[in-house]
């Protein structure tokens, strides 16, 4: 396989990622899979009518193949497929609002499955619209996360288990919260469009932080 992407530990490959994990090492997997919501990009909001639909989002997401990989893994938006996940007594959340009374016309949390932790816990940073605590500005992907939670979701795991492998990269929070971090990783996007913007966001010579 050639990258699509490749520097300083950083690996980006364009494609299916049932096609392209099976021939990777996997040291654990974090990842925001498509949830099956078939979520509108071309009128819900201006902001979204920009980025092309989800790829795969149209169908219900089955984590078997992920999970059968048996490696520490983080898998957000896993309350729409809870039922294929197994008993876990940590999960994660984000709160996205971080105060009471606050309507975001949209989740307020969102909630990530997870075997790196045994209990719950919770991340608090405002994230809707312009109101956002990090990132405020361009809008690279409609289902984007900010950079500060993935690099929270890579504490919880080991500093060992390399490479991080986000098979859903999108534009690419999770590669740059691991080059922040000094971490292997490796990420696998269907659409060029994200590889090309992740892998330009992985080349300015900028962390990603609070108030960014």
């Amino acid at each position: 396989m050639t990258p699509y992407y490749e520097h300083a530990g950083i690996t980006i490959y364009h494609g299916d990622c049932r096609d392209v994990l099976p021939a990777l090492s996997v040291g654990a997997i974090v990842a925001d899979p498509p949830y099956g919501i078939s979520l509108d990009t071309s009128s819900r909001n201006h902001w979204l009518a920009d980025h092309a639909p989800v790829a795969g989002d149209d169908e219900p997401f089955d984590p078997a193949s992920l999970l059968a990989l048996g490696c520490p893994t983080i898998l957000w938006g896993s309350n729409h497929y809870a039922s294929r996940l197994p008993d876990a007594r940590g999960w994660l959340a984000w709160d996205k609002a971080t105060r009471n009374g606050l309507d975001l016309k949209q989740a307020e949390i969102e909630f990530a499955w997870t075997n790196c932790t045994t209990r719950p816990r919770a991340f608090r940073h405002m994230w809707s619209g312009a109101y956002r605590d990090s990132e405020r500005g361009t809008r690279y992907h409609p289902t984007q996360k900010p950079v500060v939670l993935m690099t929270w979701c890579l504490g919880f795991i080991a500093e060992s288990a390399q490479p991080i492998v986000d098979p859903y990269c999108g534009s690419g929070p999770v590669l740059i919260a691991a080059k922040n971090l000094g971490r292997r990783a490796i990420g696998i996007e269907i659409e060029e469009r994200y590889c090309e913007i992740a892998a330009r966001r992985l080349s300015q010579e900028v962390l990603f932080g609070i108030g960014q």
